[in-house]
């Protein structure tokens, strides 16, 4: 895992103009810092930059990402039973790039076929720290 052999691909959506999208490469290559910086030396190989529709849905336990063509997937939290709160199971104060607290959620589609690469997911991990801008 740490030997370089990393493969990244960026997605940006179509409605971003050319200055998001530069900044958000930028952001993804590490080149601005960040918890990215610390991941760009693993990466071995730039597939490339593709802008595409980007939808994301989430209704508080169900959350899902659509990007074109290339990429659908949707997980819901896992709740253990007898938990009265609906409170889900979380992973807390861990690093982790995505985010440290992170949800422990269950695969219901996860299909990618980007860059060369096809893969189907059947964990996933969610987090409620994510926002997406105006």
């Amino acid at each position: 895992m740490t030997e370089r052999n990393w493969k990244l691909g960026i997605f940006v959506d179509e409605n971003a103009s050319e200055e998001q999208a530069d900044k958000l490469v930028k952001v993804f290559t590490g080149q601005l810092g960040g918890a990215m910086a610390g991941l760009a030396p693993l990466v071995g190989e730039m597939l490339g930059v593709e802008r595409a529709a980007i939808d994301v849905q989430d209704d508080g336990v169900r959350h899902a990402v659509r990007i074109g063509d290339a990429i659908d997937f949707e997980i819901e939290d896992i709740v253990p039973f007898g938990v009265e709160t609906g409170e889900p199971v979380r992973f807390q104060g861990m690093f982790h790039p995505a985010g440290s607290n992170l949800t422990i959620a269950e695969a219901k589609r996860s299909r990618i076929n980007a860059f060369g690469i096809e893969y189907e997911g059947k964990t996933g991990l969610s987090t409620s720290e994510f926002s997406r801008g105006a």
